[in-house]
């Protein structure tokens, strides 16, 4: 997981809107860039986008999650400039894409940016090794970089002894990895990933969202990854953005988002997950009081699924410790269990 406070800001937006319907530039101007909903009602515009501001940072998995037609993908095509905002700010790092010329912005999106669909979109009458070599043939890089490159890509992803098979030859997971590798043969600096997993079967899907992680650890790529499934946003996520309607409801990891939901909307989302996948060893230890020899060491930030076993099966409690091994808190057996069974619903920061 990547440290919120320390990281450098690698992409983000300022007061960022799309919106669909006649002259939509001129009716934000004239609301002054606020509209509310019934102005958007009453000109027939369609707030796809409305105001939306984020900070990703460097190095960090970003999932901008929400159910169909929400906005969520919307967005990303705004940031990633394959559709044109209505209005507002986008950086990579210092630089404004809405300002850049299309030479520029062709040049970003060759050598800094990678994109992952959720159909896969191969081309048919390449082979995986053909696949994975396109981009970096865009670029313009020589042959024998060209090769090199890609059988890393594509050994990277597991697909090392397919080079030669060709996309119809290949199960779904297989077409996943094909274009996982594909957009990381140029070493893009962010990554974005709209649905990726989502076509596929759940069992694949597990084993892509796993492999993801395998990848992400080697790599350390800023992503910004586009996900209806809550499940699969608190597995991935370092922080989540939930959207609804356009707009972002709220922004935070997805610890923060289970314990202090913003709305009821987003409480909803969180509703059938399971505790013990996002509370951390920090947000439910208690004050040390009396330590015994009987207890387990773990860290603060372990989540409860992680060492909820180990203190149940040996009858023990956990002293808690930060990243620089001081003890900072105690957690008991049967706060475990609690969480374990959803019994403790008073978690709070």
């Amino acid at each position: 997981m990547v440290n919120i406070e320390e990281n450098k800001i690698k992409f983000s937006c300022k007061n960022l809107w799309k919106l669909f319907g006649n002259k939509p530039e001129e009716f934000l101007k004239n609301k002054n860039y606020n509209p509310s909903e019934a102005d958007l009602k009453e000109f027939n515009i369609i707030g796809a986008v409305q105001n939306a501001n984020i900070e990703i940072l460097e190095g960090e998995i970003f999932v901008i999650m929400g159910l169909s037609g929400s906005g969520k993908s919307t967005l990303v095509r705004c940031l990633s400039r394959l559709i044109e905002s209505t209005h507002g700010q986008i950086y990579f790092e210092n630089s404004d894409l809405r300002k850049m010329s299309d030479k520029e912005l062709i040049d970003l999106r060759r050598h800094k940016m990678g994109m992952v669909f959720q159909n896969f979109a191969l081309l048919p009458h390449m082979t995986v090794f053909g696949n994975v070599m396109f981009p970096l043939e865009i670029q313009g890089s020589k042959k024998d970089e060209i090769k090199k490159k890609a059988l890393k890509v594509i050994e990277l992803v597991g697909l090392k002894g397919r080079e030669n098979y060709f996309p119809k030859e290949l199960s779904g997971g297989q077409q996943q990895r094909v274009g996982i590798a594909r957009s990381l043969a140029v070493d893009p600096e962010v990554w974005f990933l709209d649905e990726p997993f989502s076509a596929l079967d759940p069992l694949i899907r597990k084993e892509m969202q796993d492999e993801f992680l395998r990848l992400q650890n080697l790599l350390h790529k800023t992503i910004i990854f586009i996900t209806h499934d809550f499940d699969e946003a608190i597995k991935l996520a370092d922080r989540i953005a939930i959207m609804k309607d356009g707009l972002i409801i709220q922004v935070g990891t997805p610890e923060q988002l289970v314990i202090n939901p913003a709305t009821n909307y987003v409480k909803e989302f969180t509703n059938d997950i399971l505790r013990s996948k996002v509370l951390t060893a920090s947000s439910i230890m208690e004050k040390i009081s009396n330590k015994t020899n009987n207890y387990i060491k773990i860290n603060e930030k372990s989540v409860v699924e992680s060492f909820a076993a180990d203190l149940i099966d040996n009858n023990k409690n956990a002293l808690v410790v930060n990243d620089e091994n001081k003890e900072v808190g105690i957690i008991t057996k049967e706060k475990v269990i609690d969480i374990l069974i959803n019994r403790d619903n008073k978690i709070s920061r």
